[in-house]
């Protein structure tokens, strides 16, 4: 019928006759023929053309299509009769809509050849009526008496109803909606369920627009003018097994296979053939991805399964007309009711003007992020008559304000602000004072703010007021929602800083005056021209010792990337050293291409103790050295490429890459490619290495000897004759950039403490202790005499045994201090080898009680800052002392055995494990010991 109005008003419906008219040639009408053919086929689903596309005809095809769904077939009629039985108008719906709903399933059982009596129509509608109209129900059958209803008298009383209504402020709701809204009370005293529009508390729908442009809109498959594109549409049923969908080309990622049979209400299969995913586009212009979608080729709709949605977690709701899918807190879908069906269509089939300040989510906004609920009830009030509907998604907002924060962590710095408003109650006393120590920021408000504190709040709906407004209520006057304005998260304004301050006035940062991490950083700090100056020394040091050249990268060839790293290093007199390092990222570097041998070797920590034991005893001279830029002495043996360091790229050369000759640090052939440099140097003057230690070189002369210790880029030299020691220090300044440092007073954190006048020379490690006290929370911590206590029974039986425990203990830095303690027991504290060595072995599975222990040791340390070796300059002489228990150790039962050398009384090597076999008496353990002690 809609198609015909359609033609006819277009004057093209001389093809739906059939045959053609004398006074038109018959190549006009088989052109208008196949224009009109166009026009219908165009506005046909993809699966009902698919039927019908062998049609040549415009009398074929609607012929065809009349056939297809006006054919007085026992299914049609059956499938037609059930939905007039089961239409049902919803409560607070348009009557209009209703009627149409009926008058469209009643002209389709005209066509497939079923027929009611005038007075059956009328009594149909009423039947249909919600339960909220039955007094009217009841007044119409009391009126009649024996007269036969007619259709028409009905269909305007109820519409004429529906307007009485709408203008009283009456509700369409029944008794037992009022009775859900309101939690089971009435709505007035005397219990009468009968109100008001004005007095509900519940929230009211928003009735249809009569004054509209009549549309009705066709639900069944042979829908041939409509807004909406059937490609687009989708129904939720929860019928639906599975998602469904006719339509091969929005299927993604597409799997064509068997995928079995469908069985349809009818009885009929259906072949599934395909299966993927499909994006729905949404109104709002979100994207909803359905996954497992089954193609159907001859079914006639999409559908969305509910059972489906259901699995996945999803929330469905069906309310007022309107359904959403939400999974937690976010909305994924939303629709509303068209017909008896809750479909969602695509928006690109739709032309619409909206006005900005008709947005929901602006005024969302506006109101101060209020609530869906209140936002409905505004506008079932009129106070919101820009908007329509309700109907806004997701608010990033409101969703971070529900956040709860984290608790702040003890060890971590808190910048804070306090805002307060314009009362000056914090200003006077301390407060200020105290603010200010403690890096409290005071931000002070605008005079005036207080009272607009519940502005937006007054001027909605209260719970506690019957869901009226405050603001009406205190005033007696109306309120006008027009004035509220959405603040924008930038000003319009342009800023202009004060020319009084620097840039830095837009930052705050709360920072301990440490390293910088990158060149900006460097770029940025107080101290950024000795940073400055820092790297130009480095990168003097670079190019004076030609370490690369600029050229084109070679093709397969992958230039390596850089960075700068800064230290600044605290020299023995107090002063500070600012360092800058050019680094390259030598994890980049593949094995076999870019490398093969990494091995360096580095001076024991025995032969240290060694020396300055010798030292103290024949009272010889130690002197200090340091390599500049160490590692870029080293000569590679690979082609390797570099991108040019940030800050110092050459001009008009920026394409070009660095071709290094040398190497540089970062690289991991650095090391050795310096030492093997440094140790050719060594032979060609003369000096021998020691085979005991390679980095330990000696050379003898016919009264004296030099012995020079190597540890990467740092020297210790010792000698009895001050000019020979000068004398190589020259030849190796000559050879490499050095930086001669004087007498000793530091190696690798140890500082050496020579009283010569007294003849002692001491090797403490206090300020380092310092720092691990401190980076551990240590620093208050009770001191112990003993570096482990004797009740610590430990073993791997006590690991963690739940979730919990190893979730804690993943937390807990085990690894990271029982590091810090050993270097400081490799150095200069033998007393905590044995306790370092317990509680070392649990490092995999660490519990409790072994952080305990750990915590312990710390505490020992506390205790004992002051404690270092001291040479005092006694003979030569060379002792050693072994000892071991039996099966100590609780889960092997291997014993454990101690063993420290000395010079002359000081102990220069030590250890402390567990012997490599189970020895069956405390003899035998003693003898293993001795051994292991004999050949260290």
């Amino acid at each position: 019928m809609q198609i015909e109005d359609y033609l006819y008003g277009r004057k093209l419906h001389l093809p739906l006759l059939g045959t053609k008219p004398e006074s038109t040639k018959a190549e006009e009408w088989a052109l208008l023929d196949r224009q009109v053919l166009g026009v219908i086929r165009l506005t046909l689903s993809r699966s009902v053309a698919h039927n019908v596309v062998k049609e040549k005809t415009t009398a074929d095809l609607m012929k065809a299509l009349s056939g297809m769904y006006e054919k007085p077939s026992a299914n049609n009629k059956v499938h037609l009769m059930k939905k007039l039985f089961n239409l049902k108008m919803a409560e607070n719906a348009s009557v209009a809509q209703h009627l149409n709903e009926f008058n469209t399933i009643t002209n389709q059982l005209s066509f497939v050849e079923i027929d009611f009596d005038d007075e059956i129509r009328a009594l149909i509608v009423l039947a249909s009526l919600p339960n909220s109209w039955e007094a009217m129900r009841m007044a119409v059958s009391n009126s009649t008496g024996k007269e036969k209803l007619k259709y028409n008298d009905i269909r305007d009383l109820i519409l004429a109803e529906e307007i009485r209504r709408r203008d009283a402020g009456e509700t369409s709701g029944s008794g037992s909606a009022l009775n859900l809204e309101t939690r089971g009370r009435g709505n007035n005293r005397n219990s009468n369920q009968g109100h008001f529009k004005r007095q509900c508390k519940s929230p009211k729908k928003k009735n249809e627009d009569d004054s509209a442009n009549a549309v009705t809109k066709e639900v069944h498959d042979a829908l041939l003018l409509a807004v909406d594109s059937p490609l687009d549409d989708w129904v939720l049923d929860s019928g639906a097994s599975f998602h469904t969908t006719p339509h091969r080309e929005i299927i993604q990622n597409y799997v064509a296979g068997d995928f079995g049979k469908v069985c349809l209400a009818d009885g009929s299969a259906l072949d599934v053939v395909g299966l993927g995913d499909v994006r729905i586009l949404l109104p709002n212009g979100s994207v909803w991805l359905l996954e497992k979608v089954r193609h159907i080729p001859d079914l006639r709709r999409n559908l969305i399964s509910v059972g489906q949605l259901d699995d996945a977690k999803h929330a469905i709701l069906f309310v007022g007309g309107t359904w959403k899918v939400t999974k937690g807190a976010r909305v994924l879908a939303r629709g509303k009711k068209t017909g008896t069906l809750y479909m969602t269509s695509c928006p690109r089939d739709t032309i619409a003007v909206v006005d900005a300040s008709t947005d929901t989510s602006l005024w969302h906004h506006r109101l101060g992020h209020m609530s869906e609920k209140g936002m409905k009830m505004l506008l079932s009030k009129g106070k919101l008559p820009e908007l329509k509907s309700i109907d806004f998604d997701m608010c990033e907002s409101c969703i971070l304000g529900k956040q709860k924060k984290e608790v702040q962590g003890t060890t971590s710095s808190l910048l804070m602000t306090q805002v307060e408003r314009y009362g000056g109650e914090y200003i006077d006393g301390g407060f200020s004072e105290y603010c200010v120590a403690q890096g409290i920021r005071m931000e002070k408000t605008i005079p005036g703010t207080p009272h607009t504190a519940a502005y937006l709040i007054n001027r909605g709906p209260s719970v506690p007021m019957e869901f009226r407004l405050p603001e009406e209520v205190w005033s007696g006057k109306e309120v006008d929602l027009s004035t509220p304005v959405v603040e924008v998260r930038r000003s319009s304004r342009n800023i202009r800083p004060p020319q009084r301050y620097s840039p830095v006035l837009n930052y705050l940062l709360l920072t301990d005056g440490g390293e910088p991490e990158c060149y900006d950083e460097a770029l940025q700090d107080e101290n950024s021209s000795k940073w400055e100056l820092a790297m130009k020394d480095e990168m003097d040091s670079l190019l004076g010792n030609q370490t690369w050249e600029l050229t084109e990268l070679p093709v397969g060839k992958k230039a390596l990337h850089n960075k700068w790293v800064y230290r600044i290093k605290n020299e023995h007199d107090g002063s500070k050293h600012y360092k800058a390092r050019l680094v390259v990222k030598g994890f980049q570097q593949k094995e076999g291409i870019d490398y093969t041998e990494i091995f360096s070797p580095v001076v024991k920590m025995s032969t240290i103790r060694l020396v300055l034991g010798m030292v103290d005893a024949e009272n010889l001279h130690l002197e200090q050295l340091d390599v500049k830029t160490a590692f870029l002495h080293g000569d590679l043996e690979e082609d390797l490429y570099m991108i040019q360091p940030e800050g110092f790229i050459v001009q008009g050369q920026e394409n070009l890459v660095c071709k290094l000759r040398k190497s540089l640090y970062g690289f991991k052939q650095a090391p050795r490619q310096w030492y093997k440099k440094f140790d050719n140097f060594m032979h060609r003057i003369g000096f021998k290495r020691c085979e005991a230690d390679h980095c330990c070189y000696v050379k003898s002369f016919d009264n004296s000897y030099i012995i020079l210790l190597l540890y990467v880029d740092d020297m210790l030299i010792v000698g009895s004759d001050i000019e020979k020691i000068n004398n190589l220090k020259k030849q190796l300044s000559k050879q490499f950039a050095m930086k001669d440092l004087g007498a000793a007073k530091q190696i690798l954190g140890m500082r050496i403490i020579r009283d010569k006048a007294n003849g002692t020379l001491k090797l403490s490690q206090s300020e380092y202790v310092k720092k691990v006290l401190s980076r551990f929370n240590m620093n208050e911590a009770k001191p112990v005499s003993t570096p482990l206590g004797s009740h610590f029974k430990l073993s791997k039986e006590q690991s963690p045994k739940t979730e919990e425990e190893r979730d804690h203990m993943s937390k807990v830095p085990y690894a990271s201090a029982i590091g810090s303690l050993m270097y400081a027991m490799v150095c200069t504290r033998p007393d905590i080898a044995h306790a370092v060595g317990v509680v070392s072995r649990f490092m995999s599975r660490p519990r409790k009680q072994h952080w305990e222990a750990v915590k312990w040791i710390l505490g020992y340390l506390k205790g004992s800052l002051d404690t270092c070796l001291c040479f005092t300059g006694a003979s030569l002489k060379l002792q050693g002392y072994v000892d071991a228990d039996f099966a100590g150790d609780i889960d092997s039962r291997k014993s454990t055995t101690g063993i420290v050398f000395t010079l002359g009384g000081i102990a220069i090597s030590w250890t402390s494990n567990l012997l490599k076999i189970v020895t069956l008496s405390t003899t035998e353990a003693e003898y293993v010991a001795a051994t292991e002690a004999g050949r260290r």
